[in-house]
Formats: C-alpha cells, sequence, structure tokens
C-alpha cells in the first residue's frame, strides 16, 4: 500500500513539474498580445490625431454650403463667396483681407447693423446681396490726426523741390509788370506786427490792384480790388505759401489757400517782407484752433 501511494505521489509531482514550463509561456503570451494590442491602439491614436497637425487651425470650406455676396466699401465692389453658416465675425474677417479695414472699425450693414455671432443662414443672406461696409482704415484716421504743424512742414519741404514760384510761367506774367507804383515801403530782414490799415499796393493773378485787411474782431480776412470786397473766415483758410521774388527778395508773393487743393489759392504779389510772419501767425495762428 506504501509503495502504491509513493508512486502516485511521484506520478503527481512528474505532472506538476511538467506543467510549471508552460507558465511563463502563457505570460509571455498574454504579453505579447498585451503589446499588440497597446501597438495597435498606439496606431489607431496616432492616425486619428493626424488630420488635426495638417489643418493649420484654418477650417475647410470645402463640402460646406457657400453664398456669395457684393461687398461694397468706399465707393468700391468686392465679389465674395463665405460659408453660408459662418458667423458675422468670420465675414469681417474676410472683409479685412479684401480692403485692409480691420474688423474693430467696419460697421457692416444689411437689413440693419450686422450682427457678429449670427451666421449668415441665421440673417437669410442669399446669393448676390449687398453688404455695405462703413469705417476708415489706419493709415486714413493718421491721416486725419496728423497735427497741422507735420502737414505744413510737407508742404513746405515738397514746395523746396520744385521749380521756384515766381519762374513759373502764370506768376511770371504778373511779376513782370514790375512792382506797382503805389507799393508800400519794405524793409529787408526786419519783422513787423500788421499795421491798423489796410496793406495796399500789391497785385492779384490777373495783375488787378488789391489791398488786404485784417478784421481781427470778426475774425476775417478782406482781399479788396477794384470790383469788389471778399469777406474770408480766417477758419476756412487751410494754409498760407510764400516765396521771396527774385531780384526782389524784399518782397514776397503770398497764396492763402481757401480749399483742400492748391486750385484753390488766391495770389497775392509784392507784399512786403516786413509783414509776411505777421500775416502767416495771424491767419494760420486762429486757423489752428479750429
Amino acid at each position: 500500500i506504501l509503495s502504491q501511494t509513493e508512486s502516485e505521489v511521484a506520478g503527481m509531482e512528474a505532472e506538476v513539474t511538467q506543467k510549471v514550463p508552460e507558465g511563463p509561456c502563457e505570460a509571455a503570451g498574454q504579453e505579447d498580445a498585451a503589446g499588440t494590442e497597446q501597438a495597435s491602439l498606439t496606431d489607431g491614436e496616432s492616425t486619428s490625431a493626424q488630420p488635426a497637425a495638417v489643418s493649420n487651425g484654418e477650417e475647410s470650406e470645402e463640402g460646406k454650403e457657400m453664398v456669395e455676396v457684393k461687398i461694397i466699401w468706399n465707393k468700391n465692389k468686392y465679389d465674395l463667396k463665405i460659408p453660408l453658416d459662418g458667423t458675422g465675425a468670420k465675414l469681417k474677417e474676410k472683409i479685412h483681407t479684401l480692403t485692409g479695414l480691420p474688423p474693430a472699425m467696419q460697421k457692416v450693414m444689411y437689413k440693419g447693423l450686422l450682427p457678429e455671432d449670427k451666421t449668415l443662414r441665421e440673417i437669410k443672406v442669399t446669393n448676390g446681396a449687398k453688404i455695405m461696409v462703413v469705417g476708415s482704415t489706419i493709415n486714413d484716421v493718421l491721416a486725419v490726426n496728423t497735427p497741422k504743424e507735420v502737414i505744413q512742414q510737407e508742404v513746405k519741404a515738397e514746395e523746396n523741390k520744385k521749380e521756384p514760384l515766381c519762374r513759373q510761367k502764370q506768376h511770371r506774367k504778373v511779376l513782370d509788370k514790375g512792382k506797382p507804383e503805389d507799393v508800400m515801403p519794405s524793409i529787408k530782414g526786419a519783422k513787423e506786427r500788421l499795421p491798423t490799415v489796410p496793406l495796399s499796393g500789391m497785385y492779384n493773378k490777373s495783375g488787378g490792384k488789391l489791398r488786404l485787411t485784417f478784421k481781427l474782431e470778426q475774425d476775417q480776412l478782406w482781399i479788396g480790388t477794384k470790383e469788389r470786397t471778399e469777406k474770408i473766415p480766417m477758419g476756412s483758410i487751410k494754409n498760407v505759401v510764400t516765396e521771396p521774388i527774385e531780384g526782389h527778395e524784399d518782397y514776397h508773393m503770398m497764396a492763402f489757400q481757401l480749399g483742400p487743393t492748391e486750385a484753390s489759392q488766391y495770389w497775392v504779389y509784392w507784399v512786403p517782407t516786413q509783414f509776411v510772419d505777421a500775416i502767416k501767425d495771424t491767419v494760420l495762428g486762429k486757423w489752428q484752433y479750429f
């Protein structure tokens, strides 16, 4: 009996011994399977993350329903194709690209002020719709806010590049007449205040006699000729251009610019040099406060 029992025990030990090597193999198999599963999962994550890396942060318009509109700004018209489900804010970005007008400076009108948070579909924008844009570019704003002193310096620099005014044909025909017989005396190198009486003995561009009267209490410049007297508000005079007359540097030719361009200049000839600075200070000094 003992011998039989020992034999059974020995047989069981042998069976256990035979099964033990299978454990590591199974574990290795499980690890391989887990590794394969992990690799598969990793590959899946890499594949799904790829499109986001290629997008560059821009939304693709492919496959989206588009609408064609006409943008009207500053008398210019632009054709634009944009997703119908894009918002008003997106439209402003497109307008910025077309016009250079920053979104913050745009007022976009379509059946009233266009809301930034609603889509074009929600506000019922249709093909061919006209969208009005109001606003100024940064350059326009800077031009408006440029100090008047800077503008006058630029004008003066530009004048220095040109041919002397007194040599230009339009002025030559007046200057060639010579000094008016009743021209006022000049004092070269001196600076004097405006006299209380009118400045007389000068010519206009037609060669007619004229006088200048500065009505400070009325804030007006009176330009008097034989035919009539023009009463000009000093606030409307945009600039004063002066230049010494060649060969007679103690006298100047002078222009009062009454509008936005040089075409509005009113020319006066044979202005005594001692009054030139006083005239400019009086006229432009008043204008700068308006």
